[in-house]
């Protein structure tokens, strides 16, 4: 790829990075619709797999809307961070991303914890380092493709 192009892509992953975080902030901290209100008493977990197993333990009282918002929407919200992670870097790998989606996870919920707002859930942890890993899967399978696109354009001479 040519180095111009790569510094157009890495300027455009930089608005969306930003884009994403603002978005983030909003919809952990912010959001009246996302339960982020304070409240006179604060509820954390510390155990993990408590929380997941009570949503699909009481999936038909809470709701399938719910349960997928909370359990898909920890793992979706991560996706991202993943995938763009990389571009902006260079240099990643499963393990490292692994632990910065961990990190920035447990960032997350410690702010949570400290302005009482949301929950601090440790399988919001394992969720959003799962989404984190999963965007960066992502990451790997489309530079794949676009190697194998450029490839078989080079090869084509360049039509």
């Amino acid at each position: 790829m040519k180095r111009e192009n790569k510094r157009k892509i890495r300027i455009i992953s930089w608005v969306i990075f930003i884009l994403y975080l603002v978005m983030m902030v909003y919809f952990l901290f912010f959001s009246e619709q996302m339960g982020r209100t304070p409240e006179d008493h604060y509820r954390y977990n510390l155990v993990p797999f408590t929380e997941i197993k009570r949503y699909l333990r009481y999936r038909h009282k809470i709701g399938n809307f719910n349960v997928l918002l909370n359990l898909l929407g920890n793992v979706l919200c991560f996706l991202p961070f993943g995938y763009v992670i990389p571009i902006l870097t260079q240099r990643q790998t499963w393990l490292r991303m692994a632990l910065l989606s961990m990190l920035a996870s447990v960032l997350v919920e410690l702010l949570q914890l400290i302005s009482m707002l949301g929950s601090c859930d440790v399988d919001d942890i394992i969720l959003n380092t799962l989404g984190g890993l999963l965007g960066y899967l992502l990451f790997v399978l489309s530079r794949k493709v676009v190697r194998m696109h450029s490839k078989r354009h080079a090869q084509k001479g360049g039509v």
